[in-house]
């Protein structure tokens, strides 16, 4: 045999032998998406109708992911995170400077306001609170913490797509996000000339899109000269008058300058 045969038996060899293991990845990262977006316990079963794995794979998966932590079983069979997996995200926390920076202002605006503050992301094609600091209202409006939300439902949407082409919007933003829960689609001219306003002001303010009663207030965190990497939020409800409102969202850019880092 060759020298150039003898290569390309061993490349396919490894490749055949990377295989399973990239789909036992990927079967991990499945399964622990499912007990994100679900949010409480699942049975064993759950997690095979919603990732499509293999009985045995799943029952596997969740045997040594007990072993190590990462999930833990309840009485009743079902499964969840594990102790092991809340303190990754502590790390996370500890390690991510924005993160670390942002809790005590964000805590700082709540307890000022007496609103709830929150810091957001892009996850993939979807919006994410990345930070909640509930403020002392008994009536508050919010997302929860990790929750994927389409982007065109929200204020801080408009704000971490600026500077964007349509092209490369359109072609991350999935074409059934453009439709609010109640049936009603958002125009995408219009959500276009809402960035662009929202680039002009240095804010994105929108009315009653997910909940009537909510208005959503959001500034840009700017890393370097790029588009925006973060935006802070308040939502509030829609009665708030207009002195309120400039008073909130003043607050807001102030904070945000603070957290920007613009070097």
């Amino acid at each position: 045999m060759s020298d150039s045969s003898t290569r390309s038996s061993s490349t396919t060899t490894s490749s055949s032998a990377a295989a399973p293991r990239a789909r036992g990845v990927d079967r991990v990262i499945a399964l622990c998406e499912q007990l994100h977006l679900h949010r409480q316990p699942m049975t064993p079963k759950a997690l095979m109708e919603a990732t499509g794995a293999p009985r045995s794979s799943v029952y596997e998966l969740i045997n040594l992911l007990s072993e190590a932590g990462w999930l833990e079983t309840e009485s009743d069979g079902r499964v969840f995170f594990g102790r092991a997996m809340h303190y990754f995200g502590l790390d996370y926390a500890d390690h991510n400077d924005l993160l670390k920076r942002a809790r005590p202002v964000m805590r700082e605006l709540s307890a000022r306001y007496d609103e709830t503050t929150q810091l957001c992301m892009l996850d993939g094609d979807k919006y994410t609170v990345m930070l909640n600091e509930n403020g002392a209202r008994p009536f508050r409006i919010s997302s929860e913490v990790g929750v994927k939300v389409p982007i065109p439902w929200t204020a801080s949407g408009r704000v971490l797509l600026g500077g964007m082409s349509r092209e490369t919007m359109l072609g991350l933003v999935p074409d059934e996000d453009f439709m609010l829960p109640d049936g009603e689609r958002i125009d995408i001219d219009g959500f276009i000339a809402e960035i662009e306003l929202t680039q002009q002001r240095g804010y994105a303010l929108t009315e009653g899109l997910v909940d009537s009663f909510a208005c959503c207030m959001a500034v840009p965190i700017h890393e370097g000269a790029d588009r925006a990497r973060a935006t802070l939020c308040f939502t509030i409800g829609r009665d708030a008058d207009e002195s309120r409102r400039e008073t909130l969202i003043g607050a807001l850019r102030e904070a945000s300058f603070m957290l920007s880092n613009t070097d």
